[in-house]
C-alpha cells in the first residue's frame, strides 16, 4: 500500500542566482549555505506533507536559470502541477524576466497548471530593489499568489510551498471527484440499460 494519497510535481523557475536551489535546500533539508553553485540542468528533492489531512508526496524540481539550460528545462514543464516564479528582491532584470518565465510556462506547460509569485532574499533588505508593492501588483496581474521569502532566515518559505502543494492538491482533489462521480454515473446508467423488464 503506497504511503500518500496524492503525488504531486513543483518547478521552480527564475533567473540564475535568484536563490532558487537555496530554497529549496531551506524547505527540504533546513539548512543554507553560502557556497552554493549554480545548478546544471535540473535537479528534484521528493518531501512528504499532510496539506488537510491528505497525504501528499511531492516532488520538488529545481531548474538551471541560465539560458543555455532552456531546452532542457522546458521538457520538465509538460507533467508540472505547480511552478513557483522566482525573482530576486535585489535584481530588477530578475523580477522584469518574470514576464519571460510565464510566456514559458504558456508554451510549454498545461493551461491549468497552478502559479505561486516568490520574492526572495528580503534578508538583504538593505539592497532591496523591489518593492514588495510591485510583486503584489505583478502578482494580481497573473491572479496567483505571492510570497517574499528569504532562503537564508527561512521566512516564508514553508509557507511557500505550502501554499503551491495546497493549491495544486485541491485542484487535482476535485478533478479527480468530478471524473469518479462522472464515472459512477456511467457505470449505473450501464447497468439500467442492461436490466429489462420480464413477463409472464
Amino acid at each position: 500500500m503506497q504511503g500518500f494519497d496524492l503525488q504531486i510535481k513543483i518547478l521552480t523557475i527564475g533567473d540564475s542566482s535568484v536563490g532558487k536551489t537555496c530554497l529549496l535546500h531551506r524547505y527540504t533539508s533546513h539548512s543554507f549555505s553560502t557556497s552554493s553553485i549554480p545548478t546544471v540542468g535540473i535537479d528534484f528533492k521528493i518531501m512528504n506533507i499532510t496539506v488537510e489531512g491528505k497525504r501528499i508526496k511531492m516532488q520538488c524540481w529545481d531548474t538551471a536559470g541560465q539560458e543555455r539550460y532552456r531546452n532542457i528545462t522546458a521538457n520538465y514543464y509538460r507533467n508540472a502541477q505547480g511552478i513557483m516564479l522566482v525573482y530576486d528582491i535585489t535584481s530588477r532584470k530578475s523580477f522584469e524576466a518574470i514576464d519571460n518565465w510565464v510566456e514559458q510556462i504558456q508554451v510549454h506547460a498545461g493551461e491549468s497548471v497552478n502559479k505561486i509569485l516568490i520574492g526572495n532574499k528580503i534578508d538583504m533588505e538593505d539592497e532591496r530593489k523591489i518593492s514588495t508593492k510591485e510583486g503584489t501588483e505583478l502578482s494580481a496581474r497573473y491572479g496567483i499568489d505571492f510570497f517574499e521569502t528569504s532562503a537564508r532566515d527561512g521566512k516564508n518559505v514553508d509557507e511557500a510551498f505550502y501554499a503551491i502543494a495546497k493549491s495544486v492538491s485541491d485542484r487535482v482533489l476535485a478533478i479527480n471527484n468530478k471524473n469518479e462521480r462522472k464515472s459512477l454515473l456511467l457505470n449505473n446508467s450501464d447497468s439500467t440499460k442492461g436490466t429489462s423488464a420480464s413477463c409472464c
